[in-house]
């Protein structure tokens, strides 16, 4: 066995089993070559190949380290039973793992840091976004692949640029992600809005409005939608890209939780578009963190000189920092790892709020073929929301409704949200009993 082998072998059993700590500082290249009786070059190899496992990580002047895999911060114990954010749980990321890579990308990437000229994302970072699309059935070429800042910046942008249709009004349902929702509403944006239930929607309804009104895009969540957490069937999916076709209505599918599918036989409506009606958006923030900002657009050929020049003028680049270090992690497998991780844990937390759904519900409920970590309850008519969420607060379970979800002047439902991304798993049981007695409560209602 070559001597580089074997020093590397033996690194990496005192990593694995624990007795190199997360953190350590490993002695220095002369050091290590006295002690193991060998050249430099050879310990440098075996550390080399050490740091492309991410066993390690070389800080420039310092040394090398062990990579930490788990975020070892103590979580605080609360009393809370916390039903409302929604925003991953930091504890989550393997902070460590990603600051190895962001230490990576300014050592290969230090003249790209410093220029200018990527307004569609940085290049290499694409081809890695390419394949990484086609394990969600979404298949583009480079040229219709872009980098934002985030989901956000990507809708802004479809707002504003002029589409082939030359229409100008913007189809949401309703409710909505809120702050697409309060973007239109904050540039006085033409938009019209299509009840969305559990159930999906009326596409009787949705024909009648792309035939009768000047519709631009229609904005949807087919999987997982923000705040209901529900998914639309394959048949609803097939009939709306029919639809849209048919009257010339572009789709934006935002596909936000696409890591999260656990049927693989889920596709989005983009793998089924032969006519470039589709864009499709892809959020890395909630299988990551949300200040990565970085989201992905993939944009037909008709819509992808507009784009660039309207996100060249609004940012000349997305973080190169950022971008450079999620190739890292998406090319050294340590993506698919953390993924794999996470979406066990949620599917766990989905269950569980499911069973407990089930269990309490007074109201009447179904599990749907595809849950994910949030979920609704529509609300009696004459119940006092204000005063359910007062009270529930009051005994430490923290919910909301969804007003800021509407846009002006449609129709509300009273729905309360449930999303268990950071909810302690031993009281969500006990929280959701407690939601639904305050609903039985004959004070919690209008006389």
């Amino acid at each position: 066995m070559l001597k580089y082998v074997a020093l590397f072998n033996e690194f990496e059993s005192l990593i694995q089993n624990g007795q190199l700590k997360a953190g350590f500082k490993l002695p220095s290249i002369r050091q290590l070559s006295d002690k193991h009786q060998c050249s430099k070059s050879t310990v440098l190899k075996a550390l080399q190949e050490l740091e492309k496992r991410h066993l390690i990580y070389s800080v420039p002047k310092s040394g090398y380290y062990v990579v930490q895999k788990e975020f070892d911060a103590k979580i605080e114990p609360t009393s809370e039973i916390d039903f409302v954010t929604s925003a991953p749980a930091w504890h989550q990321f393997p902070y460590h793992d990603f600051q190895h890579c962001i230490n990576k990308a300014i050592d290969t990437y230090q003249q790209e840091l410093f220029i200018y000229g990527t307004p569609k994302g940085l290049p290499s970072l694409i081809k890695v976004i390419q394949k990484q699309l086609e394990q969600y059935q979404v298949f583009a070429k480079e040229e219709q692949i872009f980098i934002t800042s985030g989901v956000q910046q990507a809708l802004s942008l479809l707002t504003f640029i002029p589409f082939p249709n030359e229409r100008t009004h913007i189809l949401v349902e309703q409710p909505s992600y809120h702050l697409f929702v309060e973007q239109l509403k904050a540039y006085k944006i033409s938009v019209l809005g299509i009840q969305r239930t559990a159930e999906g929607i009326d596409l009787g309804e949705l024909e009648r409005i792309f035939r009768s009104q000047d519709i631009k895009f229609f904005y949807t969540m087919p999987r997982f939608h923000n705040p209901l957490g529900t998914s639309y069937s394959k048949k609803d999916r097939e009939e709306i890209l029919k639809l849209a076709v048919k009257y010339g209505v572009y789709i934006v599918e935002d596909d936000y939780l696409a890591d999260f599918e656990e049927n693989l036989k889920v596709d989005p409506i983009f793998s089924a578009d032969t006519h470039q009606m589709v864009i499709y958006l892809k959020s890395f923030s909630k299988i990551m963190f949300p200040g990565l900002r970085i989201g992905v657009a993939v944009l037909p050929k008709s819509l992808a000189d507009s784009f660039q020049l309207y996100k060249r003028t609004a940012d000349i680049d997305s973080s190169m920092i950022s971008q450079a270090a999620l190739e890292i992690y998406i090319k050294s497998g340590m993506f698919e790892r953390h993924r794999n991780k996470v979406r066990l844990s949620y599917l766990i937390r989905a269950n569980l709020l499911y069973d407990a759904l089930e269990k309490h519900s007074t109201l009447g409920f179904y599990r749907p073929a595809s849950i994910c970590m949030n979920s609704h309850l529509v609300l009696p008519h004459r119940l006092n929301s204000d005063h359910l969420i007062k009270n529930l607060q009051n005994q430490q379970v923290l919910v909301e409704t969804i007003g800021q979800n509407y846009i002006d002047g449609f129709h509300q439902e009273k729905i309360l949200k449930l999303n268990v991304s950071n909810t302690n798993i031993q009281k969500l049981d006990q929280g959701i009993a407690l939601i639904f007695k305050e609903l039985n409560n004959k004070q919690n209602y209008y006389l």
